[in-house]
Order: structure tokens, then C-alpha cells, then sequence
């Protein structure tokens, strides 16, 4: 995707002397503050048990540099996926998956819906305040659409306020990449961690995961008196290369089978082109397989999660019935708006220890409110 060809900003701008319009994209990113904010948003793993677990943040910044080696090999605009890897998950509420289902689930009570995509359109769209000339981050056309349709397919007809970004055809193939350079980045970071965790049963995976058996054998008998963790690390980098590689490899041969030779003829693709090879899909399937079965619900895991979603949702349930509960920026726009609406937006907001620190506040409850 060429940025002289982008379909602009929705409220134009001039040109940068020497930035292009993706490069802006991708700075007006990292200094938001709804980027920063991921810092302190659980990936998987709290800091409770170590400081050295991914939080939203680094698995962010670990997505971006995926993507920009796998764009590069491709010939692809490098800039615009890097800007699409670094805002792909700045609407993730607090704790994760669990309190993005939790804040669907309490939405979907008042006939409403959470999707951390959509919320993070909303996000660089309006929530954030930066500029004297436009509301939001005034991003380019490609990184808003890219927001929303990297993972999935919109249909206009279920999603009529998404009508504008060309529902009917394909995101350019920088867009396409990001959700596979995601699952890489975090089925490999969720396996460091868990070993971090002392969570990991490495023989376990060698024998589920077959394939990383095999790779670590083959270190193994290379260097069979190094520390388990050094040989750990050589395997999951092979993986990681192995899958990243087979990304690029599986992505330009659909493309060239396809023959399309613009990015309007990936657009107008019957189907999406980017993605794993069968056998490439099949092993990173194991993986994820592995995760949840041993890892995603242990005991360790489940109960600062369970506890701390269950805060989240008495929190919401406070703000929703107590008029003057919110500051004053959200208790005016619940006064034009659905409450439920400003509430999720309020609590989507927040870091995870600010959350437990206001249901603290209102509380009291020192074992729900701790780290």
C-alpha cells in the first residue's frame, strides 16, 4: 500500500516534509495516551508472581517488530503495518480477554455489545484529544480500516456505522498480516512466560507439540550439557523463525497464484491471501491447543483473573446505578448518551490496578483489591 495513494484523513491535512502519512499514523500511536495506558494492562500473567511477564505493552511492541520483518520480506509498506501492529489492541479493557468477554456480556444485557476492535476505532476516532483541528488521531483511511478489519470480515447490514470502510472487500495485505503475526507473537511469549511462571511441563510440550520435539531434540543432541533454559530458548526461537518464515513464504505464493498486482486487486480478492501454509496452521494450532489446556486455565492464572473480573463487574454495576459515581467528563456524556454506553467506555478505559484500586474506594474489599 503506497501512502501517496491512501484515501486520506478524514479531515485533511497538509503533507510532512519528510514523514510519510503512515509514519505520522504510527507516532500520533505511541504518543496516545490510550497506548501508554497498555502498560499496565495484564497480557496473560500478572506481575505478581514476576516483573519479567509480556504485559499489553511489549507483546505490542514484540507484534510491531514481527510485522515489520514479515512486511519487509514481502515488499510491503513497512510503516503501515507497523502503525497497524502498534494500535492492534489499544482497546483491550482491563485483564485481558476475560474482561473484554465480561464487558460484552454486561453490554449485551442492554441489548448492546464490547469488541476491543471497534472500541479501539473509538478511541483514535474521538476518546483521544490531542489536536486544535480534529477530535481523535485524525488517522489515514487504511490504519482506521485496518482497526477494525485485520481479524475478521464486517457485514454492512449487522454493522451499518462501519459502512465507510469498503466492508465488501479485503483489507490491503499489510492489514491481512497482522492477526497472524499476533498469534506468533503470543502463542511463542505465553510459552517464555509460562516457563518464567514455573507453570510449564517442557516434556509435556515436546510430546503435544510434536514438532517442538523435534526441535528441541535436535538442540538437545547439539548441545546436550547447556542449561534447559538456554535450549528452551533456542526452540522457541526456531519456532517463531519457522512460522514467521512460512507466513511470508505461504503469503507471496498466494498472491502471485491469485495474480493480483495492485493492492486493489487484493482488495477485490474473493478471499483473503495472507496467512499460513496447511501444515504451518496445524502447528501453530498445537500450540494454542497446549496453552489452553495447561496453561490459560491453571489455577494461578484463573484466580487473579476470576477475582479480578468480578470486580470489573461490580464496578460497572456501581457506575451504572449511581448517578454522580463517574468524574465529571462521563457523568455529561451520560447525560446525552446511554449510561450503560459511558460506563463501558469509562471502564474500558482503565489500567487493570486503577480498577481495582476505585472498586477498592467504593468497597473496601482489601483481598479483591489487592495487586
Amino acid at each position: 500500500m503506497r501512502a501517496e495513494l491512501s484515501r486520506g484523513r478524514r479531515y485533511p491535512e497538509s503533507a510532512h516534509p519528510y514523514r510519510s502519512s503512515y509514519a505520522r499514523d504510527r507516532d500520533r500511536i505511541i504518543h496516545a495516551r490510550a497506548f501508554r495506558r497498555l502498560e499496565a494492562k495484564t497480557q496473560v500473567f500478572t506481575t505478581r508472581y514476576s516483573d519479567h511477564f509480556r504485559n499489553r505493552l511489549t507483546h505490542t511492541l514484540e507484534v510491531a517488530q514481527i510485522a515489520r520483518t514479515v512486511a519487509s520480506a514481502l515488499g510491503l509498506n513497512t510503516e503501515l503495518a507497523e502503525a497497524l501492529a502498534l494500535v492492534h489492541d489499544i482497546g483491550h479493557p482491563p485483564f485481558g480477554h476475560a474482561g473484554e468477554r465480561k464487558l460484552d456480556e454486561l453490554m449485551r444485557a442492554h441489548g448492546g455489545n464490547f469488541n476491543h476492535n471497534l472500541h479501539a476505532l473509538r478511541i483514535v476516532e474521538q476518546f483521544e484529544q490531542r489536536y486544535l483541528d480534529f477530535p481523535g488521531l485524525n488517522l489515514t483511511f487504511e490504519v482506521r480500516e485496518g482497526i477494525i478489519k485485520h481479524s475478521r470480515d464486517y457485514s454492512a447490514a449487522e454493522f451499518p456505522q462501519l459502512a465507510d470502510y469498503l466492508l465488501d472487500l479485503r483489507p490491503p495485505l499489510e492489514a491481512q498480516l497482522i492477526d497472524w503475526v499476533d498469534e506468533i507473537a503470543y502463542n511463542t511469549a505465553d510459552l517464555d512466560d509460562a516457563l518464567e511462571a514455573e507453570l510449564l511441563d517442557v516434556d509435556a510440550l515436546r510430546q503435544e507439540a510434536s514438532f517442538f520435539g523435534e526441535i528441541y531434540a535436535q538442540i538437545d543432541a547439539a548441545h546436550p550439557g547447556a542449561r534447559e533454559k538456554l535450549k528452551f530458548n533456542e526452540a522457541l526461537k526456531l519456532v517463531l523463525d519457522g512460522l514467521a518464515t512460512d507466513l511470508i513464504e505461504s503469503t507471496q505464493q498466494r498472491v502471485l497464484a491469485s495474480g493480483a498486482a495492485t493492492t486493489e486487486d487484493i482488495r477485490h480478492a474473493p478471499k483473503r491471501l495472507a496467512g499460513f501454509s496447511d501444515a504451518a496452521a496445524a502447528r501453530n494450532a498445537k500450540l494454542k491447543r497446549f496453552l489452553f489446556s495447561h496453561i490459560y486455565d491453571h489455577p494461578a492464572i484463573t484466580e487473579d483473573r476470576d477475582r479480578s473480573v468480578a470486580c470489573l463487574e461490580e464496578l460497572f454495576r456501581f457506575y451504572l446505578d449511581s448517578n454522580g459515581s463517574m468524574p465529571a467528563s462521563y457523568e455529561e456524556l451520560a447525560q446525552i448518551a446511554p449510561r450503560h454506553v459511558i460506563v463501558c467506555d469509562y471502564i474500558a478505559g482503565m489500567t487493570d490496578q486503577f480498577l481495582l484500586r476505585q472498586h477498592h474506594e467504593q468497597f473496601g474489599s482489601a483481598e479483591q483489591g489487592r495487586p
